[in-house]
This record gives C-alpha cells, sequence and structure tokens, in this order.
C-alpha cells in the first residue's frame, strides 16, 4: 500500500511540526512502513512523503498508536495542513 502525505506548513510553525516528524516518523517502521521519500521545499513549507506500508491494519495501527497521539500537540501547534492520499506506482 503506497501513500503520499502533502503536507503545507505556516513558517511560524515550521518548529513545532519538526519536532512534531522527529517523534512519529521513526515509530512507522515499527508497523511495516518504509518511507521511501521524503522531500522538501526550498523555503520549508511544504513537505511531500512517499510512504509504503504492508497493509491497511498497519496504516490503522500507525494512526491510532497511542505514542503518535502523544505528540499531536506539536502538529496543531504547528497550524499544519495535511493530504493524504492513496496511490499507486505508474512509472514505466
Amino acid at each position: 500500500m503506497l501513500m503520499t502525505a502533502i503536507v503545507r506548513i505556516p513558517k511560524d510553525g515550521l518548529e513545532s511540526f519538526l519536532a512534531y516528524e522527529d517523534h512519529v516518523i521513526p515509530l512507522q517502521a515499527e508497523h511495516g512502513a518504509v518511507l521511501e521519500r521524503r522531500v522538501r521545499s526550498a523555503d520549508g513549507t511544504t513537505e511531500v512523503h512517499l510512504v509504503r506500508f504492508p497493509s491497511q491494519a498497519a496504516v490503522d495501527a500507525y494512526m491510532d498508536d497511542p505514542r503518535r497521539h502523544d505528540h499531536r500537540d506539536l502538529f496543531e501547534a504547528s497550524g499544519a495542513v495535511m493530504e493524504v492520499l492513496v496511490v499507486d506506482d505508474v512509472s514505466g
């Protein structure tokens, strides 16, 4: 299951967002996910992740992980807006 997360972050929220990411990205691997690509715009206000999860159950377990929820206040303080899409690899 391949997913992309597109995150838009206000400039004044970058520090909180990066702190949130430092806590939650490592949890993905514990749920069998592989962060295949993480890119950020030059001004730091947009970040895109390409993440492969082994199943919907693994996605659900990551999303429900209490350790992830423990840091939700950092995400909210950042003012970031995230859009998550399930995608298919269309490269030749």
